[in-house]
């Protein structure tokens, strides 16, 4: 049977899927415009545009660039939807591009400034990890990641307000609706600046906190806990969780136990373990990567942790046993607006 060109309501033709080959050098060509979109989020341009279009002359001179060279990123990056150009010489800002503005709640610039800055480079020796299963970062910087951001008090807190922003643009949605498992003290461990940890006590003013992360990334979380006005509730303890971690009734961590392989996730589980009052619950905020071909925000972190770190994406099976092995029960696993989930545990018997 003759296959016919699908048609929308209107009676006018649906576009055709790009070839393949055609939709691979898109692909491949991915590199170009995270750098282009890099200059955007550095330059601040998605913030000077909030007031209305400009000249691409007055938008650079108040970026710090050269018009012509901005023009030509612009350009490019308009066919994508990030601007509109009412003409060759004026810019103004879309929906899509006034997430790396500065002014928006659901802001990315943070963490496209922390990508650029601390991923781009080390995923040039991806090959090497596939060859070696060394990760990209090590093998690049010469340390594990975690080691270099922790080095330079810059990069710490670039990580403190990437993860920040990647929390502060589904804030709304991913915490709607949930609620801790009972427990008078929730401890994040790694949590941070403590976005996460004063978001989920925001509504419960009878629970306290204590915010735990390592020295070097703790100093711009007492600033930012201060200004929340949650420092009366929020403890802030420095140290290291494959050591030992505070006393609590409910541990809290997101996107934490990714990084590790699984050996090294049970030791920091051990430590919580050992802590933990009696019938604490953990909390693990988590991507869970589903079966099949399906999209799904998991499958391209997991490049992520390929590159950077020793970890990966689990499934739900690996979570189970992942928790089983460290003495912990999976209890349930709560799935949110975004591609993250609530998954909790108990202590086995």
């Amino acid at each position: 049977m003759r296959k016919t060109q699908p048609q929308y309501m209107d009676g006018a033709q649906a576009p055709h899927e790009p070839p393949p080959s055609l939709q691979m050098l898109q692909f491949l060509a991915g590199f170009q415009i995270s750098q282009a979109l890099y200059v955007i989020a550095k330059l601040d341009v998605a913030s000077q545009l909030e007031g209305g279009p400009k000249a691409v002359a007055e938008l650079a001179a108040r970026c710090g660039a050269r018009p012509e060279m901005l023009r030509r990123i612009v350009r490019s990056l308009a066919p994508l939807g990030v601007f509109r150009q009412p003409s060759e010489d004026m810019v103004e800002l879309t929906p899509l591009g006034a997430t790396l503005s500065t002014q928006r709640p659901d802001s990315l610039r943070e963490v496209a400034l922390y990508w650029m800055e601390t991923h781009y480079l080390p995923f040039s020796e991806i090959l090497h990890t596939v060859r070696t299963g060394e990760p990209a970062a090590q093998h690049y910087f010469g340390k594990p990641f975690f080691d270099w951001i922790v080095a330079d008090p810059r990069m710490a807190e670039l990580q403190n307000r990437g993860m920040a922003g990647l929390v502060g643009g589904m804030r709304d949605r991913m915490f709607d609706g949930y609620r801790l498992p009972a427990g008078d003290v929730v401890a994040d461990i790694g949590g941070a600046d403590g976005t996460i940890l004063s978001r989920l006590l925001a509504s419960e003013p009878a629970r306290r906190g204590i915010l735990f992360d390592l020295p070097e990334i703790l100093p711009s979380a007492r600033k930012k806990i201060e200004e929340g006005g949650m420092a009366e509730r929020i403890d802030v303890v420095a140290g290291d969780f494959f050591a030992s971690v505070p006393s609590a009734d409910v541990y809290v961590m997101a996107a934490i136990l990714h990084d590790w392989d699984d050996a090294s996730c049970v030791r920091i589980l051990e430590s919580i373990k050992e802590a933990a009052a009696p019938g604490a619950r953990l909390v693990v905020i988590e991507g869970v990567v589903p079966p099949g071909d399906e999209p799904h925000a998991t499958k391209l972190i997991d490049l992520t942790m390929l590159a950077l770190t020793t970890g990966k994406e689990r499934d739900a099976a690996e979570w189970q046993q992942l928790f089983s092995t460290a003495g912990f029960v999976l209890d349930r696993i709560v799935p949110t607006a975004d591609d993250y989930s609530f998954i909790e545990a108990r202590l086995g018997r």
